[in-house]
């Protein structure tokens, strides 16, 4: 007797095992949207800013944010001030090296949602990539991009997905000493559907990287 409930147990141990190894990305998602933080207003979450200026460039940063910041890297005591270099490394008072500058925080946006797409979860990857590149990210901050987002986005059935302008920038504005020649401010805010839905695709407007160029990119679950 006692040797049949050890194989029963046994069995179900396996069959436990076998459930997490085939489940294990989707266990992973719904542990860390589980322990995140829930805020009452959407977060806009990893926006980073790139700075490429044409030669080192000492570079102050302020951010007017219409919202709470909830963290910054490196701390943003008013205002980021870096020595900045043409390949986007970015150096502090200290002699501390960045990649970017990171924030996270609260804007109280309400989003446009008149045009979009809505994509398969399963192509999500495929159809970041191609859409990233056009609005103008080059492969590095296309990846960095895409490695942050896709976790959360590829096992859903639908994501419907924009690219905010005006209701973005407008509530999280950036001013830049000495202020760049060009810049993109890319911020994806996007939906989990179960069923796919009708929306109208915008046009793409190219960017040119012209002298000091200055990315940012970021976005937001909208539930």
């Amino acid at each position: 007797m006692k040797k049949k409930v050890w194989i029963v147990i046994a069995v179900i141990l396996a069959l436990l095992v076998l459930t997490c190894m085939i489940f294990r990305n989707q266990i992973i998602v719904f542990w860390r949207d589980l322990t995140r933080p829930i805020y009452m207003e959407p977060v806009a979450e990893k926006p980073v800013i790139y700075l490429y200026p044409e030669v080192p460039t000492d570079v102050s940063v302020k951010l007017n944010l219409h919202g709470e910041l909830l963290c910054t890297y490196p701390a943003y005591d008013d205002g980021w001030q870096m020595r900045a270099n043409p390949d986007g490394t970015l150096t502090d008072a200290e002699g501390n090296v960045y990649s970017y500058l990171f924030w996270e925080g609260t804007d109280g946006a309400e989003y446009d949602w008149s045009s979009g797409w809505c994509v398969a979860g399963e192509d999500t990857a495929e159809f970041l990539r191609e859409t990233l590149d056009a609005l103008g990210l080059n492969a590095r901050e296309s990846n960095e991009f895409i490695v942050y987002w896709l976790p959360r986005m590829q096992n859903n059935a639908y994501n419907l997905i924009t690219f905010q302008t005006d209701a973005y920038t407008d509530r999280a504005v950036l001013t830049i000493d000495p202020a760049p020649d060009s810049m993109l401010r890319v911020f994806m805010a996007w939906k989990p559907l179960t069923q796919p839905t009708a929306i109208e695709a915008p046009e793409i407007v190219p960017f040119e990287r012209v002298g000091f160029t200055v990315v940012e990119w970021g976005g937001t679950e909208v539930k």
